[in-house]
């Protein structure tokens, strides 16, 4: 490593710049083994790699991928440190970035879920977040309202892909209604510049009846799978509705016909792209099937699963699981022998019918006593019927409800954040303390989730469990 330490001075004083005045990353950690430790601390900017300015942590691991590195860093005291690299790697750097701004979203769309909470929640809850960023790294929907030219041209040089776009329209004077947005520029043009150069998009429509649906979402499926494979799929889910939907425009939401009229329309398509293309290319998300009261389609109609994190597949998936791994499970109670544990699995009303009927039974035959029951959302209002949406007030007052003397409740795999804390603040430590019994969170592995709950070993205090995408953004 070679230093080069400089100071901005005018008149012989040295400068201290506004720290936020230029891009950069601050600085939060530098670890001990680093070759900038004691050099860099905490607070400095890394504000160029190589004479140029550093965005954000995608163009950090972009701009370190050169041979020779030269990294300017202005302190917090405004000085500048140069430190010149060959062939180091990121992780031999040992630094850690403090999270940058987050783009909000400029639309007003009819229905937006962030638009449609209560207040006294937390303050993350209420950030409409419209980053191409996140896309590209977390999977979140977007909808290129706020991506500039400069924007495109970054995301086709650093190969971000790939991305994740809410379409809802294709119908352009349509999306532009729905997104109350009149600013909109035509989607698809913007969607064949990234496609072209060799982007791959996921696509998702908000279904809202009589609005998008019918001959636009036969436009909209149609003008989308041309794209292929550059759009490499489509989700449609319906739109969701709270209560909590003064001055905001009057929708309707789907019945168990009206959903069966999507399932239908979409399966129709199905089976024509797949001669066409090879591909299904537009899935309609599990809460239709269940909205419907129809049986999921097999797993392997699903394809690749990729749009898994936003409800397609998930369902069916979540069975097969269980189905090819109840032998294991059989030779668990063998050896663990359980007996005499209740157990008392917590979810929305949407899954519950196909989760009592279908796989309740099962494992009951297996000789545990599991009953599945479903949890009214008294908070949102009953048109929100899927885990994801459940507070930590309405499952616990439903736990305590049912449980009976030593009942094991499990928890939806979906209701709490990476900070276990469930829509409503409440931990996951509260929660438990408030039961006289054990509490697991569930993962989207039911004979794995069994196991836990059935061992004699306590729930660890930090819960491992699968993540996937809040459906508050898959929504959105």
């Amino acid at each position: 490593m070679t230093e080069k330490k400089k100071a901005k001075t005018e008149s012989g004083k040295t400068q201290v710049a506004r720290l936020d005045a230029r891009p950069g990353l601050k600085v939060i950690c530098v670890e001990p083994n680093s070759p900038l430790y004691g050099y860099i601390r905490s607070g400095d900017h890394l504000r160029e790699i190589n004479d140029q300015p550093v965005i954000d942590t995608i163009d950090f691991h972009f701009k370190m991928s050169e041979v020779e590195i030269d990294l300017l860093f202005e302190t917090q005291k405004g000085e500048e440190l140069i430190f010149e690299f060959e062939n180091v790697t990121i992780e031999e750097l040992g630094l850690s970035f403090e999270q940058g701004h987050i783009r909000t979203c400029n639309n007003e769309c009819v229905f937006c879920f962030i638009m449609q909470q209560p207040p006294g929640l937390r303050r993350t809850l209420y950030i409409m977040a419209e980053d191409y960023r996140y896309s590209f790294t977390h999977g979140n929907f977007v909808t290129l309202s706020n991506t500039s030219d400069e924007d495109i041209a970054r995301i086709i040089e650093q190969r971000l892909s790939p991305l994740y776009v809410s379409v809802h329209a294709t119908n352009d004077t349509l999306r532009r209604c729905m997104l109350k947005n009149e600013r909109l520029e035509p989607i698809i043009p913007r969607i064949r510049q990234l496609t072209e150069n060799g982007i791959s998009i996921h696509t998702q429509v908000v279904l809202c009846p009589g609005i998008n649906d019918g001959a636009e979402l036969e436009r909209t499926i149609a003008e989308l799978s041309e794209l292929y494979p550059g759009v490499q799929s489509l989700a449609l889910a319906p739109v969701g509705l709270t209560k909590y939907r003064d001055d905001l425009p009057e929708i309707s939401i789907y019945g168990a016909e009206s959903a069966g009229e999507i399932i239908d329309r979409t399966e129709k398509i199905q089976r024509r792209l797949l001669k066409q293309k090879g591909t299904r290319f537009v899935w309609a998300a599990d809460e239709f099937y269940t909205l419907a009261g129809r049986e999921f389609p097999p797993l392997g109609n699903y394809e690749s699963l990729c749009q898994f994190e936003n409800g397609i597949g998930m369902c069916r998936s979540f069975i097969t699981s269980f189905n090819r791994k109840k032998r294991s499970l059989k030779s668990f109670l063998d050896r663990n022998r359980p007996g005499g544990k209740k157990l008392v699995a917590l979810t929305g009303t949407a899954a519950w019918p196909w989760l009592s009927q279908g796989l309740e039974p099962q494992v009951r035959e297996l000789g545990i006593d599991l009953e599945f029951q479903q949890v009214d959302n008294r908070f949102w209002g009953g048109t929100v019927t899927i885990s994801g949406l459940l507070t930590g007030g309405d499952l616990l007052r439903a736990a305590k409800r049912l449980a009976s003397a030593g009942a094991i409740t499990l928890l939806p795999p979906n209701c709490l954040n990476n900070d276990d804390l469930f829509l409503d603040d409440m931990t996951f430590g509260e929660f438990s303390s408030r039961l006289d019994s054990k509490v697991v969170v569930g993962s989207y592995d039911l004979v794995e989730t069994l196991k836990e709950a059935l061992s004699d070993r306590e729930a660890p205090a930090e819960i491992s469990r699968n993540r996937y995408v809040a459906l508050t953004e898959a929504i959105q």
